[in-house]
């Protein structure tokens, strides 16, 4: 099945955002919408975007139906959502996901967001950006590489990136439809209707804030559950900020993802530039890339839709 790649975006298009998630104030997304806006776009609120219960912005059913709204509203053509956090899978069940396969509109996100990009990759065949989210655009309204990198994607340019190698990179040459996001996500959605399907695919894992053996356990469960047997091949993005315990585990984050995956043949690379940090480039999930790991850097390359 050919995967459904929404039409690119044109100046004068209406975009949505939306808090799938945890709560977010106004200010804090105000330099996003500035800078949308100067890419020619229309920027339309959620109504409950900024609405509070307990940590997510709304109740779940209020939550869903900002985001069915935005789906069924035939002006918008990209639902960005605002934050990550949690609770976007709460929201599964009360979505109509194929009316976004009827009328195709980008959903864009990371981190908590990998729930959608794995329900749309997986089950409706569609491409999203994991991307930067409002949240994290530059305060100062500069552009960045990360907002450029999602800029250039809504509006139809086919990413390609070059990046440094890696003393833990595993050199070789693949090709294949890209999936993933964030490790503990995809942990948590393990055995879902919203699980990935990762044979002959490239994955991309990144993570925040977690514990060296939490990294340790959920890689184990990727391997337990055969998602990393028959790979084309892995990246490797952030692995931030984390935590040891008193008693040292004793390797790095990108060692242990290493010591994992040792026993298989297909191409590694490590420190792409996404993630929970500064540099956090557009990737288009569901897309076919060609990835190439070479002792001279790495190159990522997507495809033209088909």
């Amino acid at each position: 099945m050919v995967p459904i790649s929404p039409p690119t975006l044109k100046s004068g298009d209406a975009v949505a955002i939306l808090a799938p998630a945890r709560k977010v104030k106004h200010a804090e997304i105000e330099p996003a919408v500035r800078m949308l806006e100067s890419w020619g776009l229309k920027v339309v609120f959620g109504e409950n975007l900024f609405g509070e219960y307990n940590q997510f912005s709304g109740t779940d059913s209020g939550r869903a139906s900002d985001f069915q709204s935005m789906i069924t509203n035939p002006t918008i053509k990209a639902i960005i959502c605002a934050r990550g956090g949690y609770g976007t899978v709460r929201l599964l069940d009360f979505l109509n996901l194929r009316d976004l396969q009827r009328d195709p509109k980008w959903v864009v996100g990371y981190s908590d967001i990998t729930v959608l990009h794995s329900f749309l990759n997986s089950w409706f065949k569609m491409e999203t950006i994991h991307g930067i989210m409002p949240i994290n655009f530059p305060v100062d309204g500069k552009p960045n590489t990360s907002t450029e990198s999602l800029r250039k994607v809504l509006f139809g340019l086919n990413p390609e990136y070059n990046f440094p190698t890696h003393k833990l990179n595993r050199n070789g040459i693949a090709v294949g439809e890209l999936c993933g996001g964030n490790l503990s996500v995809l942990c948590s959605i393990a055995g879902t209707d919203a699980d990935i399907n990762t044979q002959d695919k490239i994955l991309f894992l990144e993570d925040v804030d977690e514990y060296l053996y939490h990294i340790d356990r959920m890689m184990m469960n990727l391997k337990r559950s055969g998602k990393l047997e028959n790979l084309a091949a892995l990246v490797v993005g952030g692995m931030t900020q984390m935590n040891d315990n008193t008693i040292p585990y004793g390797l790095n984050a990108l060692e242990i993802i290493r010591d994992v995956v040792g026993e298989y043949s297909y191409p590694v690379c490590f420190r792409f530039p996404v993630g929970h940090q500064e540099e956090n480039v557009a990737l288009i999930m569901g897309r076919n890339v060609t990835l190439t790991v070479s002792d001279g850097g790495s190159n990522l390359t997507f495809l033209a839709r088909e």
